[in-house]
């Protein structure tokens, strides 16, 4: 029968990163004011050693300096880098999470803009096609409200809007490893930049694709590290799509992806992440968002895709009055592991969130991890916070780890929070049986219900088509292409 196991995995002994060797740093090469005691601390020569290889892989021609919000970036995660060790399940936010796939492979930056065709089909919106971590095609773009930028850093010419760039990409957070791999990998930040009291009617569709990835068996894991700023200013208003292709067949490779969004007072931000990268691959992706005063930020994410899928997801709310929605959809149907680790912290009052969280393991080699948290601080008063995770675990030995965490310190406030784990009831097949459903057309009536809830919260009918064609082909490989 499914399980829910908490038993860690054996740490598995190192295997060399790189495909050639390579010498030993004590710190990256990038300038820090990192401290003697910090140096002491440097513990993990695999983290020094990817932290050069990454610096290897950027341009450094005498001609090419960097605009300062990058060199900034890349200067505060190098520092970051020093002190942080690769993760093991000896540590709490992955205790579940087995990340030795990475770090057991041929760890390889991609350092050139890939040649990617260009005759990809117009989707009538704003696009941008990511490629590898870099900004290859673009199309639509002219029909953007006047004030809008939605490109390349490193073409940006408006100074206004690189200053308001350099306020939030440099600031500093508590992301994690993969955090800081990306601020110095990045070779590029796409930025989306809203102008006060505009709203933006069609959403800006981010296509991510993997063109480089080593074969199955190879061990070479090509990396990528591409990274998007979404300001929004006061009163502005924008739907923004990001989407994750694989690529063709089962190729190996690491995307390793940051999202940034600020919304200002008043502002609004729908988001819509669908994930349906390689089988092979490793996807890990960080979201963080800062959300002021009576602001909206609306997530709506179906990943289905990746050997190893993790979603780092923080959302703080700065202001009164806020909105923060989240619902996801997790589908593991091999060997699999579909990870999402949220925080939403509320400091203020009147304060409101939803998180629906909903996953189907359907191999018995597959696994899904929640650990969602939820801060109700002490001036957070009057808040109406609610979580929800539900999993469906459809095999032997199928697991699922949720660990729904609500801490409140406010006084004042309306909040919950629920899970349940289960199989399919079998109330609800007799349900169907007893009015001449067969029981297999009866079990995938209610898998796809199941995961229905989420799907019918995109904000787009044509995208949600495109979901459900995909979520029934993986649950039922036999109704391809119907």
């Amino acid at each position: 029968m499914a399980a829910i196991s908490f038993t860690p995995h054996v740490q598995r002994p190192p295997i060399p990163l790189l495909s050639k060797p390579r010498t030993l740093i004590t710190k990256p090469r990038v300038s820090t004011q990192a401290s003697p005691t910090s140096q002491l601390a440097l513990s993990d020569p695999f983290v020094l050693q990817l932290a050069e290889a990454l610096e290897d892989s950027l341009p450094s021609s005498s001609s090419y300096s960097p605009p300062l919000p990058l060199q900034n970036l890349r200067d505060s995660s190098s520092e970051a880098l020093l002190s942080t060790p690769w993760p093991s399940r000896k540590d709490e936010p992955f205790r579940f999470t087995d990340t030795s796939f990475i770090k057991n492979s041929q760890i390889q930056p991609i350092s050139r803009p890939p040649s990617f065709p260009s005759f990809l089909e117009d989707t009538h919106f704003p696009t941008l096609v990511i490629v590898d971590g870099f900004v290859v095609n673009f199309s639509n773009l002219t029909e953007l409200p006047n004030g809008v930028y939605v490109g390349s850093l490193l073409e940006l010419s408006e100074e206004t809007i690189m200053k308001r760039v350099s306020e939030f990409v440099s600031s500093s957070c508590d992301g994690d490893l993969f955090w800081s791999i990306n601020g110095i990998g990045a070779p590029d930040l796409t930025v989306i930049y809203v102008p006060s009291g505009c709203r933006v009617e069609a959403p800006v569709y981010l296509r991510y694709f993997a063109n480089e990835g080593g074969e199955e068996g190879s061990n070479k894991l090509p990396l990528s590290n591409p990274r998007v700023l979404v300001l929004v200013e006061k009163g502005g208003e924008i739907g923004i799509i990001e989407e994750f292709f694989g690529g063709d067949g089962d190729k190996c490779y690491w995307a390793n992806s940051v999202f940034e969004v600020v919304v200002r007072e008043g502002g609004k931000v729908r988001h819509s992440y669908v994930q349906n990268q390689s089988l092979n691959a490793a996807h890990i992706k960080w979201t963080w968002v800062r959300q002021e005063s009576a602001s909206t930020y609306e997530l709506v994410e179906v990943s289905t895709g990746g050997k190893l899928s993790r979603h780092n997801l923080h959302v703080q709310q700065l202001g009164p009055d806020t909105i923060t929605e989240l619902s996801t959809l997790h589908l593991s149907v091999g060997d699999q592991t579909q990870d999402l680790h949220s925080s939403i912290v509320l400091d203020h009052p009147r304060g409101y969130s939803r998180q629906l969280h909903k996953c189907i393991v359907s191999h018995s080699l597959g696994q899904a991890v929640f650990d969602g948290n939820i801060k109700v601080n002490r001036y957070a008063q009057q808040t109406d916070g609610g979580q929800l995770t539900r999993s469906l675990l459809l095999a032997p030995r199928a697991t699922v780890n949720v660990k729904p965490n609500l801490q409140i310190i406010a006084d004042d406030v309306k909040c919950s929070h629920g899970a349940a784990i289960s199989d399919l009831e079998e109330s609800q097949l007799f349900y169907f049986q007893a009015r001449g459903i067969d029981l297999e057309a009866a079990r995938k009536a209610l898998l796809f219900s199941f995961g229905a809830e989420v799907i019918e919260r995109l904000p787009y009918a044509w995208m949600k088509k495109n979901v459900e064609s995909q979520i029934k082909e993986l649950l039922d490989p036999t109704n391809k292409g119907s």
